[in-house]
């Protein structure tokens, strides 16, 4: 209403306007004194006004990824003190959210009368330091040039994707790509447990014997229940939500595929808060355990 009396109050004149429309002349004037004297107006609205420009630089920065939850835990993180109900109120307000992951489906075959490892993990996705627990799975996108995969091997300790590979194809030799970049990632480690599903890529010959001789203990799932493999659901959810659906392009193939994924990966490990381990990166919440292990060395 302020705008349109702007407007046409060289035709008709603020009063005659004002009688019109449901607004008195004095509200338009205190709007009119509080545009030009900005310091006139509440503390609550110049603290709004600031959060707001916070709030707006931490969603921009996620790529229009963070819900309320994220930016209010990143608002802190920066050490701005504000109320969740704030962020949420502003948030609100200014048409801002974050993605929201819907339900995918499961692409992976399996074959039941392959022989397998034993089922090591029984849904308990926890682990006390890097490299103790690994899972893999893979995901899918639909392209122009028909589907790519994206296979993806997250260490369980701080969520971090240690290896991922897109493919046109989805065979052996795209797992075993995300494998051995993993192992590399990890400078070789030795003795981590290493959890899918039965997909048949999973239990070929190559990928077994790979890990037998990387010295990587195999443990697998039960066919088709994705619950025994839930962790590497989450990270394929989370991968189609805020990546394949999110960015609503038109997929071409592997190439453009694979540099959204590779820059989806940089983000997600150094930037992206994660609630399951306190809303910090996973980089920083594998460094804070490394630094603690030298603090506790030095007091020894």
């Amino acid at each position: 209403m302020i705008q349109f009396i702007d407007d046409n109050k060289h035709l008709y004149g603020i009063e005659p306007i004002c009688r019109v429309l449901p607004i008195a002349p004095s509200t338009y004037y205190r709007a009119k004194d509080l545009e030009s004297c900005p310091e006139k107006r509440s503390l609550r609205s110049q603290h709004d006004d600031y959060y707001i420009s916070e709030i707006k630089r931490i969603w921009q920065d996620s790529k229009c990824r963070y819900g309320v939850r994220k930016v209010w835990q990143q608002m802190k993180s920066d050490g701005l003190k504000v109320a969740r109900c704030t962020v949420e109120r502003l948030m609100r307000q200014h048409g801002l959210q974050g993605v929201w992951r819907g339900k995918g489906k499961t692409t992976t075959n399996s074959r039941d009368d392959q022989k397998r490892a034993d089922d090591l993990v029984n849904r308990n996705f926890n682990a006390h330091r890097p490299n103790q627990l690994w899972v893999a799975d893979f995901t899918y996108i639909k392209t122009t040039s028909g589907w790519v995969y994206t296979a993806f091997i997250i260490d369980v300790f701080a969520r971090t994707i240690v290896g991922w590979k897109v493919s046109s194809r989805m065979n052996t030799d795209m797992v075993m790509a995300a494998l051995n970049q993993a192992i590399t990632d990890r400078n070789n480690p030795k003795d981590v447990i290493h959890h899918s599903d039965r997909g048949v890529q999973y239990l070929s010959i190559r990928y077994t014997d790979k890990m037998k001789d990387s010295g990587i203990i195999a443990s697998v799932g039960t066919t088709g229940d994705s619950y025994d493999n839930a962790l590497a659901e989450t990270v394929n959810g989370l991968y189609k939500s805020e990546v394949i659906e999110y960015l609503q392009e038109q997929w071409h193939g592997v190439n453009d595929a694979e540099l959204a994924t590779l820059e989806w990966v940089d983000w997600f490990n150094k930037t992206r808060l994660h609630g399951t381990i306190g809303y910090v990166s996973p980089f920083e919440f594998e460094k804070r355990y490394y630094d603690s292990l030298i603090l506790s060395g030095i007091a020894a």
